[in-house]
């Protein structure tokens, strides 16, 4: 991902590791400042996550992988057995930072099953530390290919809406909705991309569009129930979201408004596709066995601080909603543009 600094743009990823601390860009500060948190121990990693330090279901999956390759690290004895005592409840603990998004639970379970094939706690924590790495090369590569795949579907002109932020910030690098834009407006592809605000945390207007922004993407914000009165308009050619699970029956997870712009989008005509890895496709699980996490409801009670709700008002404030597959054009992947009745059989 680019970003402009004072001597040009360089080019970041939004979580990497040295040595057995984690890096990452500090999301909460953007987009009026440009931070990097440093996570020295595998709890200050799983706070990172729980405290949207770091988010986006692929973000999350890395690092979830280089907190386990930090637990490992941190252990002393040379016991196997208690390492692995050791492991599962660093794994425990990691898995219970955000409930809904599959990459972390992904993440953990094929980090774990390598790890502990070690015969010795030297070896795991060897095995830890490189399988962590590669797994976030992975992860932005998988990324890059969504791009290379998903280009295809945007044309000259296109007008591009897209929802929540699922670009390089929600990943390793490159994004998942985003990575087609970046690819089709790096091409010379003229785009213009309407970016939803994104009530209540606003990642639309908070990290998309400082994302686009860096890469002069043209891009317009909007109000999110704006969205169905431009599609209306014939002013949006075609929607692209990310995901933060995919079940079993095809069924979407993702940001809280995310089934309503698919409602939207299937009444007006408009093509409606979900960008996600491998990795976020949850082959246990239909949509009903599913924990939707609850956030506090200070988000919607606030904005920035500030109070907007009255005193004694009570709010509920869900993080993601499910959209039937039945309202999906195509599931994006690192493997090519599939239908959802193809996803559904796969799994």
């Amino acid at each position: 991902m680019l970003v402009k600094t004072g001597e040009g743009a360089k080019d970041y990823r939004t979580i990497w590791m040295e040595e057995t601390a984690v890096n990452m860009i500090d999301q909460r500060m953007l987009p009026h400042k440009f931070e990097i948190y440093r996570s020295k121990d595998y709890r200050e990693t799983v706070s990172a996550v729980r405290n949207m330090i770091v988010r986006g279901a692929p973000a999350i999956g890395a690092a979830a992988a280089y907190a386990l390759a930090q637990a490992a690290s941190e252990y002393k004895g040379a016991d196997m057995k208690e390492f692995e005592k050791h492991m599962s409840s660093a794994s425990a603990q990691i898995k219970w930072a955000r409930p809904t998004a599959y990459d972390l639970f992904y993440a953990v379970d094929d980090m774990t099953g390598k790890i502990m094939k070690a015969s010795s706690v030297n070896e795991a924590k060897e095995t830890a530390l490189a399988e962590s790495c590669l797994y976030a090369d992975r992860s932005a590569e998988s990324c890059r290919k969504i791009g290379v795949f998903g280009e295809s579907l945007i044309k000259e002109g296109s007008r591009i809406l897209t929802h929540c932020n699922a670009g390089a910030l929600a990943c390793v690098d490159y994004g998942t909705a985003l990575s087609p834009v970046r690819l089709a407006h790096r091409g010379g592809k003229k785009i213009n991309v309407f970016v939803d605000e994104t009530r209540p945390r606003l990642q639309g207007a908070k990290l998309t569009a400082w994302e686009l922004s860096q890469e002069d993407i043209p891009y317009v914000l909007i109000a999110d129930n704006a969205a169905g009165y431009f599609m209306s308009l014939g002013e949006i050619d075609l929607v692209i979201v990310g995901a933060d699970r995919v079940t079993k029956d095809g069924d979407v997870f993702n940001k809280i408004g995310t089934y309503e712009k698919a409602v939207v989008a299937k009444e007006n005509g408009i093509p409606f596709y979900v960008a996600a890895p491998e990795s976020t496709f949850d082959v246990r699980l239909n949509s009903e066995d599913v924990e939707i996490e609850e956030r506090s409801a200070d988000e919607i009670l606030y904005v920035d601080g500030v109070r907007i709700a009255p005193q004694g008002c009570v709010a509920r404030n869900p993080g993601f909603d499910v959209t039937p597959g039945r309202y999906v054009s195509g599931f994006i992947t690192e493997q090519g543009i599939q239908k959802t009745d193809k996803v559904k059989k796969k799994r």
